[in-house]
């Protein structure tokens, strides 16, 4: 519901605060005196195209604010626009894009105007409005549908898993197979490209490593350094004896010899380990060009290629499960189309007979509302399945009999069209909206055929809130809430009316005299036959 709605700067309108409240409210006043600029506000904060020839006089923005109850709880929205056209959206508080404001209050406002193509003349609102008057049967029809519809659709997800096409698949693990089951075989471990390249560089210099060493081993025998070491050794323990001060360099000489003789014996070591082994090389080899050809295929480095093998092994598992899968897979999506086909069709029928029934009350709406034989009808056409039906619904009117029925965008005006949102959303019982906003919805009509109008918006404001922007005092009779816009030069106020004042207002629309003492009993009549008029709808 509209709770408050705020508008400052908007063409003509300086300032109006409306707490519009539940049931029907109505928005009257002079022609020219600006009250569509109100609905006009309502349709910024739906998310309208901002102009910049909107902004009043009255500063440098327009600024409209609202505040709605929704089944989730309270939105605050705002639109802010400048002279240039430019403008600001908030929501809560926060400002947003303005496809904000058009998801937050989707389904909640109709706003039916002059002009206005309605959602009604969209397959899916048809839809949606014929699946909101379902039956029983049919509910369990749209149901079973919705079932059936989500297992085809996990199956098909399963199927685009695999690929949809066999073959392809097969192909498809047989090279995987073969990449993971070729990079096993050759059995590389990681860090072993490090070791092969080392003993690779070991075995290719194997003479002058050898021919270095010995000479190391030479210099370090007994010609070498050990005996210089040794005599070092003497001469500095001898010092020792006649200076204790130069035990530290006698022990230094110690620790040389320990590791003069450790270091012989290492590379006596290593001369013994290297051999020059044109066998073993030849395998180091073989093992590296195995490895060059793997990397070249499969990845920059050894892990990158052990990655990818383990990636092979995991995917041809993978496929191995899918095919084994496949055959199945293609019998369930046969049989589950067949369940989405067999309950598409009770679903339509369904439809069909809700669309016959909702088409027929409101036809005897329409003839209450003016119409002398209009026509009324849902026609469906067959179409591929899909998450909401296997048909196309579209709404067909025709103000006469004698004129062949089309499509609404095509024909209704803005006057038959406000008259047959309202005629349907009687017939087919409570739509998605919860806030009905009609412009211009008594062109063309007066008399009795006003007062049913009115006795209709009050039927339909028994279940939502009603906004009517009228002319005619037969409907702004059947208001629980009045409001009158009224302009003084280039200014629009806009007031609450009720008691003496609303009579007054009604007096005006009446006679165009508000003094009329005339008017005024027919004002008065004319409210209290809307209000008994209200309490059989209520």
């Amino acid at each position: 519901m509209l709770d408050e709605l705020l508008v400052s700067n908007l063409g003509i309108i300086e300032h109006a605060h409306l707490e519009p409240e539940a049931g029907l409210v109505v928005i009257t006043g002079e022609t020219g005196a600006g009250k569509t600029l109100l609905l006009g506000a309502i349709r910024l904060l739906l998310g309208a195209q901002a102009r910049r020839d909107i902004v009043g006089p009255f500063g440098a923005e327009a600024t409209v604010q609202a505040r709605f109850t929704l089944a989730e709880g309270e939105a605050l929205l705002a639109r802010r626009v400048g002279r240039q056209g430019r403008s600001k959206t908030y929501l809560d508080g926060l400002m947003v894009p303005l496809h904000h404001l058009e998801q937050r209050t989707a389904g909640v406002v109709e706003l039916v105007a002059q002009h206005d193509h309605l959602r009604l003349t969209q397959t899916a609102e048809v839809r949606a409005m014929l699946d909101a008057a379902l039956d029983i049967d049919g509910r369990s029809a749209a149901d079973d549908y919705t079932s059936a519809w989500n297992h085809l659709a996990v199956l098909r997800e399963q199927q685009t898993r695999i690929g949809g096409d066999r073959r392809a698949l097969e192909r498809e693990l047989e090279m995987t197979r073969h990449q993971a089951e070729e990079i096993a075989a050759a059995g590389f471990v990681a860090g072993e490209d490090t070791d092969l390249e080392s003993a690779a560089a070991r075995l290719r210099n194997a003479r002058g490593i050898i021919e270095a060493l010995d000479i190391a081993a030479s210099a370090l025998g007994e010609d070498g350094a050990e005996p210089a070491v040794d005599r070092a050794l003497l001469s500095l323990r001898r010092a020792a004896a006649l200076d204790p001060g130069l035990q530290g360099l006698s022990d230094q000489a110690v620790d040389v010899g320990s590791l003069v003789a450790e270091l012989r014996s290492a590379v006596a070591s290593s001369v013994a380990d290297i051999t020059a082994a044109p066998e073993e090389l030849a395998a180091v080899e073989e093992r590296l060009a195995l490895l060059g050809d793997l990397r070249r295929r499969y990845g920059a480095t050894l892990p990158d290629v052990l990655v990818f093998g383990a990636a092979a092994a995991n995917r041809a598992a993978d496929l191995d499960r899918l095919l084994a899968d496949a055959d199945g897979l293609e019998a369930a999506i046969a049989a589950a189309a067949d369940a989405v086909a067999e309950a598409g069709d009770r679903l339509a029928a369904a439809r069909r007979r809700t669309g016959q029934e909702v088409a027929a009350a409101a036809v005897a709406h329409l003839v209450d509302l003016g119409f002398r034989t209009p026509v009324v009808l849902f026609r469906s056409e067959p179409t591929t399945p899909g998450p909401n039906g296997s048909e196309r619904m579209e709404l067909l009117f025709s103000s006469d009999q004698t004129l062949p029925p089309a499509p609404v965008s095509r024909i209704a005006s803005g006057g038959e069209l406000s008259r047959l949102v309202l005629a349907l959303r009687l017939a087919a019982g409570t739509g998605d909206a919860t806030v009905a906003v009609f412009d211009e919805i008594d062109a063309g009509i007066g008399g009795a055929v006003a007062l049913e109008l009115g006795r209709k918006l009050a039927g339909l404001a028994v279940t939502r809130q009603v906004l009517c922007v009228t002319h005619l005092p037969q409907i702004a009779a059947f208001a629980s809430v009045h409001y009158v816009v009224e302009r003084d030069g280039v200014k629009a106020t806009v007031r609450r009316v009720d008691g003496e004042a609303r009579v007054a207002e009604l007096t005006r629309m009446l006679a165009g005299m508000p003094g009329s003492e005339g008017g005024r009993r027919h004002a008065a009549e004319l409210l209290a036959a809307a209000g008994a008029g209200r309490q059989v709808a209520e």
